[in-house]
């Protein structure tokens, strides 16, 4: 209704000239004969009126078609709408339709084509992901088998490489899981502290490596969650804290009671973050200010983000520059 209201008034200069020139009529037959003008004034006024209504009628309902036929066209630029949009316009519009249906085409062709590249990459990347797994395995393996063959100090560090290649793989797979369409969470009631406890094992050599003192302190408790992807968020907070650890590091896991669930704190003594940072830390490829920023990606929390939201966990940071750092993930209450 407000879409003919709009068009009518701009039939409205035409009205009122064919009123001017009525009013023209109407003041020659006064001037002419006072009693033909008042037989003939009535009659001027309708014959113009009338057709002026019949006229706008056809235009706003020609106008509906036209508009009906540009939304199907914009919904699917195929050459059926196409020509039906080009029989309702004059021919210098036409023209400019069969331009715009040809540009639509073209662009959908191009959209379609980016998907399915974008699908192929996502394929691909599962698929290296997956693979990757099976020499990093054999890695552990080779590890545990000949563990007596190294020393103490070799046998650390490369067990170290193990965990940050395994830490590395985990996060390109949630990358293109998080970005790509398919999803395969599966939720499912998870002990926290046992989730906790198998993410600081995967851990320990390259906590050991560094020197961290790990303290948990999270009690027994049940949370619906994907445990991949549970697993997944705390290991990129355990990987950050390691990133950004300073001397004596510690990295300390607890819980407390939130408004309506469990909330996990996991506290480091590390570099922090600086006020200003503090909103953008989740944002992807951010790294922040300062020194121990350097070697950054900017991934890790934001892909934790990601994953966390997927699983409709809550999860944000507390931080003071140079006084440690804490991510806090929130589960809701299991019923």
């Amino acid at each position: 209704m407000a879409n003919r209201l709009r068009e009518l008034t701009g039939y409205t200069p035409w009205l009122v000239l064919m009123l001017a020139v009525d009013g023209l009529a109407v003041l020659m037959l006064w001037l002419a004969n006072v009693e033909a003008l008042r037989a003939m004034a009535c009659a001027v006024v309708l014959a113009t009126m009338v057709p002026f209504a019949l006229v706008c009628g056809a235009l706003l309902w020609r106008a509906g078609r036209r508009r009906r036929a540009f939304a199907a066209l914009l919904n699917t630029p195929d050459e059926a709408n196409e020509e039906a949009l080009v029989k309702l316009l004059p021919p210098a519009e036409a023209e400019d339709a069969r331009l715009l249906a040809q540009a639509l085409r073209s662009r959908e062709e191009e959209l379609a084509d980016r998907e399915n590249r974008a699908a192929g990459y996502e394929e691909y990347v599962e698929l290296w992901a997956h693979e990757i797994k099976t020499p990093v395995s054999l890695l552990a393996l080779v590890l545990d088998n000949h563990a007596g063959e190294f020393s103490e100090d070799v046998a650390l560090k490369l067990e170290t490489v193990r965990t940050r290649t395994q830490s590395l793989v985990e996060q390109m797979l949630y990358y293109a899981r998080t970005e790509g369409e398919r999803k395969d969470w599966r939720f499912e009631r998870i002990d926290l502290a046992e989730a906790v406890e198998d993410v600081v094992a995967d851990f320990r050599p390259l906590l050991a490596e560094r020197g961290f003192t790990v303290d948990v302190q999270v009690d027994p408790a049940p949370v619906m969650a994907d445990a991949r992807g549970l697993s997944f968020i705390l290991s990129q907070v355990v990987a950050n804290a390691v990133k950004y650890a300073g001397d004596a590091p510690e990295l300390v896991f607890s819980t407390e009671a939130g408004e309506d669930g469990t909330v996990l704190r996991i506290q480091d003594n590390g570099c922090g973050c600086k006020a200003c940072d503090l909103p953008f830390v989740f944002e992807k490829g951010f790294t922040g200010s300062g020194p121990q920023k350097v070697k950054a990606t900017g991934m890790g929390l934001y892909l934790a983000r990601e994953v966390a939201r997927e699983l409709g966990l809550g999860i944000w940071v507390e931080s003071t520059w140079q006084e440690g750092f804490a991510v806090l993930i929130s589960f809701p209450q299991v019923k």
